[in-house]
């Protein structure tokens, strides 16, 4: 057996994938299908896997998002390691792993990792009978989440409201390259789960130097059309 083959049983990666649809933010999760018993049960995870022997954590985090989703040249960030014994005490996502894996699993620890990404980019899944979908983090407390990726995903959210406080210029990782203020605005009040005055908000975005007024308007849109701004690094 070839060493990329080699897995490591005891480490997984698992990434908190978050963008934005311009209204709500939203949360990547895998589609999975167990048969149990000759039933079809349903349930969603976090893009993840466990680690191979011969590779460090961010290469892994890396690869499994690209296997699982496509996505490449994104926003990463290491933000907390899941490890309790409790984690795996749901026998179905231990026999899943190990049918999956065709590794016997014992206690797991995962590293948990955030990513940012335009929500308008291209998801393309490389395996048979996988399925990758948007969800409103509203949504969360009524479905049916393998593992405790529902801690993992409640956990990466307070991690990028902290690193948004810290620097702020990552909320254009979830922008278009081309957005309105509104469209910002409304962006920063989800994240933070606030309600911006207007014109203070418009205010604090012209002390904003690193944000560039176009001229362009908005195309297609029902109403007044807004002007167009993008970020420069």
């Amino acid at each position: 057996m070839s060493n990329e083959n080699i897995y490591n049983p005891h480490v997984s990666v698992d990434c908190v994938v978050f963008g934005f649809d311009g209204e709500r933010l939203k949360v990547l999760l895998i589609e999975r299908n167990i048969t149990e018993q000759n039933e079809l049960y349903n349930d969603k995870k976090l893009p993840g896997s466990i680690i191979l022997q011969d590779e460090n954590l961010d290469e892994a985090a890396s690869r499994v998002l690209n296997e699982l989703t496509g996505l490449k040249n994104i926003y990463l960030s290491q933000f907390r390691s899941f490890g309790g014994p409790d984690r795996t005490k749901n026998p179905r996502d231990i026999l899943w792993l190990e049918n999956t894996m065709q590794l016997k699993i014992g206690r797991i620890v995962t590293v948990a990792y955030v990513a940012l990404i335009k929500i308008d980019r291209k998801i393309q899944v490389k395996y048979e009978n996988t399925q990758a979908n948007w969800y409103d983090l509203n949504e969360m407390a009524s479905m049916n989440l393998a593992f405790d990726h529902a801690e993992i995903i409640k956990k990466g959210l307070d991690h990028i409201r902290h690193q948004l406080d810290v620097e702020p210029h990552l909320l254009f990782e979830l922008l278009p390259k081309k957005f309105t203020i509104s469209q910002l605005r409304i962006l920063n009040d989800v994240v933070h789960q606030t309600r911006s005055d207007v014109r203070n908000f418009q205010k604090k975005v012209a002390q904003m130097s690193y944000l560039v007024m176009l001229d362009e308007v908005e195309d297609g849109v029902p109403h007044r059309a807004a002007r167009l701004y993008k970020y420069k690094k």
